[in-house]
């Protein structure tokens, strides 16, 4: 396995009076694509966002290449570990509806005044990718559909080059046509070499993008090893998720 990129140790959240998180230990290995797998309520999307800082660690420590941007010790803040070149696209998106697909994707572009300072290779490279948003690109993101607004959301975090994306179930609720599209570009993106943690619930996706796999159950991690090895072995599926990917098939 490549040397981590990050790395979760011990790692606690409390989000109000509930303790979600219970010690996860992960590993993130540079430039592979890592699934993060589990039951509804395993503490998946609670991991990404304890990662950027959304909700603060309790306990143990988080560690990009190798410094630590979160834990109780730890006084780095979202703003803080976005700009170490980390980038987070949330299951609600977390796009502007009323702002254009142009003016959304300026927006992301953090060293960019105006959408001619944004690297004009990249943004063909994008809608090569996307090419709803070349289309509409002067419409209101509102207005998009359900898939064009997650390819917006992808868009968005890959408008400048980052060193990690956590991406939250990007197919959820997407055609199968769009979910298509949306793994054609997922792995045109691990082509760059782009570490990618990404939370799915549709395990055919899953097996279809996964280097790396981490499964969690009760707010801790389970299971870690290669995507290729938990695809190939049903016995281990029914285990760790409660079903196998043949019946996704």
């Amino acid at each position: 396995m490549s040397q981590a990129i990050l790395q979760l140790h011990g790692v606690h959240t409390h989000i109000g009076a509930y303790h979600i998180l219970h010690g996860v230990d992960l590993v993130v290995p540079t430039g592979q694509l890592t699934m993060l797998l589990g039951r509804n309520g395993a503490g998946k999307t609670t991991t990404l966002r304890t990662i950027m800082g959304l909700w603060k660690a309790s306990q143990g420590q988080v560690l990009f290449d190798g410094q630590a941007i979160g834990g109780a010790a730890s006084k780095a803040s979202t703003p803080d570990i976005a700009t170490r070149g980390i980038a987070y696209v949330p299951e609600s998106m977390g796009i502007f509806g009323d702002l254009t697909v142009r003016e959304n994707l300026l927006l992301a572009a953090r060293h960019a005044r105006s959408i001619e300072h944004i690297d004009t290779q990249r943004l063909d490279w994008i809608f090569g990718l996307f090419p709803a948003l070349k289309k509409f690109w002067l419409y209101p993101a509102g207005k998009l559909s359900g898939g064009q607004k997650q390819m917006l959301a992808i868009a968005r975090a890959m408008i400048e080059p980052r060193r990690l994306l956590l991406i939250d179930e990007p197919s959820k609720g997407l055609a199968p046509s769009m979910v298509k599209s949306m793994i054609e570009a997922l792995r045109e993106l691990k082509s760059t070499n782009t570490t990618v943690l990404l939370v799915e619930q549709n395990f055919m996706v899953a097996k279809a993008l996964g280097d790396q796999v981490a499964v969690m159950d009760n707010g801790k991690v389970i299971h870690h090893g290669s995507m290729t090895d938990l695809a190939a072995n049903d016995e281990l599926q029914q285990r760790l998720l409660g079903l196998s990917l043949a019946a996704h098939q």
